[in-house]
């Protein structure tokens, strides 16, 4: 029997990532809004360059429906995060090529946002896409951020625990809201951290320690340069008191009568050595 192609037998694939609109030109919310989805991203793609797969970024378009092209629906998640997936640089996240949905999806809320995000939008990723873990998180007002885990095809809330953080099963991480200054701007971020409650640093941060470790070892290697320089001179003194006192004694001999065999003899030193310590 002969092979027949897919174009013989009239068959339309869908398309793929390439043949995809990628972009929408609908700028991010505001500028606190991009740079917590960077500080989103940046950790993860840190904590994922210890693994060998794996895959984060936002403000992507995300296809699982063919309906999405007609409809023209091509709004993507804020931020979300693969694991089990190649290392490559996508267009957009075409869920029919990669064989799953994100495992993680995050959306930040903004005033013309949030009724959407915490409902229609929350139902898509629960009904359609069957994201694992769905989280919200809004910049200015950063008591408004809760979590919910997929359990029998239903969104389930996750409680908070006592650290104050909310665990992602999928990741093994724990999401985190955090003070502090991100880029020149201090207010509460959104962070990521591992259970025992340690941040993921972002690459700027990473450089930090790295050179604050290289600094530290620098200065306990001029530590142990200095004390071995100490422990040397020491050690000079000390040969420059024995002689002093061993001149002494030789001197003492020398001037009581004794030849310089005999003071050889007591001393065990060479008649050199006595002559130049005795003069």
């Amino acid at each position: 029997m002969s092979e027949t192609s897919f174009a013989e037998i009239d068959v339309k694939l869908p398309p793929t990532a390439a043949e995809l609109p990628s972009e929408d030109n609908i700028p991010m919310e505001t500028q606190r809004h991009k740079m917590q989805m960077d500080l989103l991203i940046d950790t993860t793609e840190i904590w994922l360059a210890q693994r060998s797969d794996g895959y984060a970024s936002g403000n992507m378009f995300v296809y699982f429906s063919l309906e999405q092209i007609r409809n023209r629906d091509f709004r993507g998640p804020d931020f979300f995060a693969v694991l089990g997936v190649p290392k490559r640089e996508r267009l957009s996240w075409v869920v029919w090529e990669e064989g799953k949905a994100p495992d993680v999806v995050i959306e930040l809320l903004s005033e013309s946002t949030a009724r959407f995000d915490k409902n229609e939008k929350k139902l898509i990723y629960q009904n359609q896409l069957r994201v694992p873990e769905y989280y919200w998180f809004d910049p200015f007002n950063p008591d408004d951020w809760a979590g919910f885990y997929l359990q029998g095809g239903t969104y389930q809330p996750l409680r908070v625990n006592d650290q104050d953080r909310l665990v992602s099963r999928s990741l093994n991480l724990a999401l985190v809201r955090w003070y502090g200054n991100y880029r020149g701007v201090e207010t509460t971020w959104l962070r990521w951290a591992t259970l025992e409650g340690e941040l993921i640093p972002t690459l700027a941060e990473q450089e930090r320690q790295q050179a604050e470790q290289e600094r530290q070892q620098a200065e306990q290697a001029r530590q142990q340069a200095e004390q071995e320089r100490q422990r040397a001179e020491q050690e000079r003194q000390r040969a420059e008191q024995v002689e002093s006192q061993l001149g002494q004694i030789v001197r003492r001999m020398l001037s009581q009568g004794m030849s310089l065999t005999q003071v050889a003899e007591l001393t065990g030193l060479a008649e050199s050595q006595i002559e130049k310590l005795g003069s």
